[in-house]
């Protein structure tokens, strides 16, 4: 049965008009129609009780819907060629309730769930499992904060119990495993490496200074009394999804039957195959076998069947989404500078360990002393207060530990937490090549922190200018400034006597978003492009101000703000004769993070009544949406903005900023200003006046602080500017 419009005449082609169909199979649709297919908004009812209520395009459910199974159970979100694809709410007939992205019928990026035996988790999702950074949260109060893989606890994180208990450090599927350190609420800890093994188990129990302890503590009773109760609920399968109920269409059956593969050029110049979802769409990424993951349990599979067009094997083929590409080389043994990263995680570990009287924000000036320092011995053997080690005999020095020690306190940085990023279980990472200066940079592997090593010049400037630096950060909570955690010298005895110094900062990318690109801007021209082709940047590359290629439009509630703190920080550095400072600037591109292609996103809404509407999402989220209108900013952090792009003038190589083109980005933006320990010495002054006989005095980035400071802040504002 089939009802059309008023008239009997046959629809043209294209023409959307009304039916209602039974179909041979018994199932009922009734919605809007073209060219023999739902086509607008439609219900589709299935004879087993299923029953599909929203947008379609081209006899797809692609858009927004809501899906119902006769257990009670029920979908409402967005679809993508009949797979619950992008952000939806999942209620089970059970009472379990996610709410988050999905990816192909998987839970997949930013969710949160409720289960039904009170259980709470909010975090990253990867293949239906929780995995990524997350929160936990039993019943009864119990919650782990941290890292996760494969639906288990894994990696980095804190495990706070009801009774004010804590275990910070290092765990591995679901239990502690190697760094850690375990608090009673009355102060006292124990700090080890931890095993479910007994044997394996060694550490040291410190007592509060209000008690004696319990010197008869074992530490597994940890395994087996406290996380007893901390299981990980497994949550409601879904059993059938919504791409499984599509049919085939008249007249379309070639895109769902497509086997074919469709070829791609690799790097190398071979000739690939694209691998296809069971659809037939080409996507963005990897099937691959896991091979140390077993999938049979996975909450959300069911009864799916993950299909490939081309198969590696008799196997069964797993979605595998490419991993971002991580900077830096791994510093293992052999590495050259293997011992050098021991000695530093052995003085970290001891310097952050070391007692010390409670500070207040309130500090003398002697604190600020550049006397003011600290050396440690360091013997192979170990000593009094070190332990032994396997590295060459080495001095350590601590620059004003009590200045750095609160700046730690006043920028909330727990201090087990960063021992553990610093000098826990995994190595740190050194990055490709050293800076201009010379210095070499170094990440953890958490991305947390960077650290950076020194000349001596700079130490001076760091000590000369900390007291200014400590009263800025204290009075300005959204300052721009890189982030100083500590200041330390690592002097190897010996014949060589060499020392190396270094800082330890926090590191601006280190965010739950990839960082898809990056540009270090100071608003000057000389030399500030990228000398690298086009085909070979990647998002770890660091691009300069005649690369920029987009200006960004910031919510109107924290623009002025931002205008005030840039101003605020810019005087501080001026004043204490700073220059050659840059913005960092990283953004992530919401488009791509589903692995869609970068395009221009409009600001039209959907479903506008628009005739040519053909379904295409170009909508914010309503999340993103009410994080725009949220009058509270955190600058530089998780900032959603606008990037428009821009074009330059080809007659003018050094123009600066382009003109807008009108295409817009959906972004998240992470800056802050990095480079601020270059002072206006002699050198500067030298190079200043070589360079202005050759370029254009204000195209050089060697220039007075005063001027510097002008320069790189009337250059922000145009890259920078309100959205309206």
């Amino acid at each position: 049965m089939s009802v059309a419009h008023a008239d009997d005449d046959e629809p043209s082609p294209g023409q959307v008009y009304h039916a209602e169909k039974v179909l041979v199979n018994g199932d009922f649709y009734t919605g809007q129609w073209v060219d023999n297919v739902p086509h607008g908004h439609g219900k589709y009812l299935w004879t087993d009780g299923c029953m599909y209520v929203g947008e379609w395009h081209r006899g797809k459910t692609t858009g927004k819907g809501k899906f119902s199974w006769p257990s009670g159970a029920t979908y409402e979100g967005e679809f993508k060629k009949g797979y619950m694809d992008g952000r939806g709410t999942y209620t089970g007939s059970s009472g379990d309730t996610f709410r988050g992205y999905w990816v192909m019928n998987l839970k997949h990026g930013q969710g949160t769930k409720s289960f039904v035996n009170g259980d709470y988790y909010e975090g990253e999702w990867r293949r239906g499992l929780q995995d990524g950074q997350g929160k936990y949260q039993w019943k009864n109060g119990n919650h782990y904060i941290g890292q996760w893989r494969i639906g288990l606890m894994n990696g980095n994180g804190t495990m706070i119990w009801s009774n004010g208990n804590r275990f910070d450090g290092f765990w591995e599927d679901g239990l502690p495993k190697g760094n850690g350190t375990f608090r009673w609420s009355d102060g006292s800890f124990y700090v080890g490496m931890w095993s479910k093994d007994g044997k394996n188990q060694n550490g040291t129990y410190y007592p509060s200074g209000n008690s004696d302890g319990d010197l008869d503590w074992d530490p597994q009773e940890v395994f087996e009394v406290d996380l007893n109760e901390c299981k990980i609920c497994p949550g409601e399968k879904v059993l059938i999804f919504p791409s499984q109920k599509m049919l085939n269409w008249p007249g379309i059956e070639g895109e769902f039957l497509q086997k074919q593969p469709i070829y791609k050029k690799g790097y190398d110049g071979s000739v690939k195959p694209k691998r296809m979802s069971m659809d037939g769409r080409v996507n963005n990424y990897n099937w691959e076998d896991d091979g140390d993951a077993d999938f049979n349990g996975v909450e959300g599979l069911g009864n799916l069947q993950l299909e490939e067009s081309v198969k590696k094997g008799n196997g069964p083929q797993l979605l595998r989404p490419k991993t971002e590409k991580r900077q830096g080389v791994t510093i293992s043994k052999g590495h050259k500078n293997y011992e050098l990263m021991l000695n530093l995680q052995l003085g970290i570990r001891h310097s952050v360990a070391r007692p010390a009287p409670k500070t207040t924000l309130d500090l003398k000036a002697s604190a600020f002393d550049p006397k003011e320092k600290v050396w440690t011995k360091f013997p192979p053997e170990g000593s009094k207060h070190t332990p032994p080690h396997q590295s060459a005999d080495f001095k350590w020095k601590d620059y004003c530990p009590v200045v750095f020690r609160t700046l730690r306190n006043l920028f909330k940085v727990d201090p087990a937490d960063y021992m553990i990023s610093i000098c826990g279980n995994d190595a740190l990472r050194e990055l490709s090549s050293p800076g201009k200066s010379g210095s070499f940079f170094y990440l953890t592997n958490d991305d947390r922190y960077m650290i950076k090593t020194m000349k001596k010049a700079e130490v001076k400037v760091l000590l000369r200018m900390l007291p200014a630096y400590y009263k800025h950060v204290r009075a300005f909570e959204n300052t721009l400034v890189t982030k100083f955690y500590g200041l330390h010298c690592v002097k190897l005895t010996g014949a060589s006597q060499k020392k190396v110094r270094f800082v330890i900062m926090g590191n601006l990318f280190c965010a739950e978003y990839a960082i898809h690109k990056r540009f270090d801007l100071k608003g000057s021209s000389h030399g500030r492009t990228t000398e690298k082709p086009e085909a070979e940047i990647d998002p770890t590359i660091t691009l300069k101000d005649l690369d920029l290629n987009y200006i960004f439009r910031l919510q109107k509630a924290c623009f002025p703000e931002f205008c005030r703190q840039v101003d605020r920080d810019c005087e501080f550095l001026e004043q204490e004769r700073i220059m050659d400072y840059s913005l960092l600037v990283g953004l992530h591109f919401q488009e791509t993070s589903h692995g869609d292609s970068l395009t221009p996103r409009s600001r039209t809404i959907e479903g506008n009544g628009d005739p040519q509407n053909d379904g295409a999402s170009c909508l914010f989220s309503a999340e993103v949406d009410q994080l725009r209108c949220d009058p509270t900013c955190k600058l530089g952090i998780n900032m959603p903005a606008w990037a428009e792009r821009i074009e330059r003038r080809s007659d003018c190589e050094t123009q600066l900023v382009g003109e807008p083109t009108g295409d817009l980005y959906d972004v998240i933006l992470f800056f802050g200003i990095i480079d601020i320990l270059q002072d206006y010495d002699i050198s500067k002054k030298l190079e200043h006046a070589y360079k202005s006989f050759q370029y254009d005095p204000t195209s050089i980035s060697a220039v007075d602080p005063r001027q510097y400071s002008k320069r790189f802040r009337d250059f922000i504002f145009r890259v920078f500017v309100e959205d309206t």
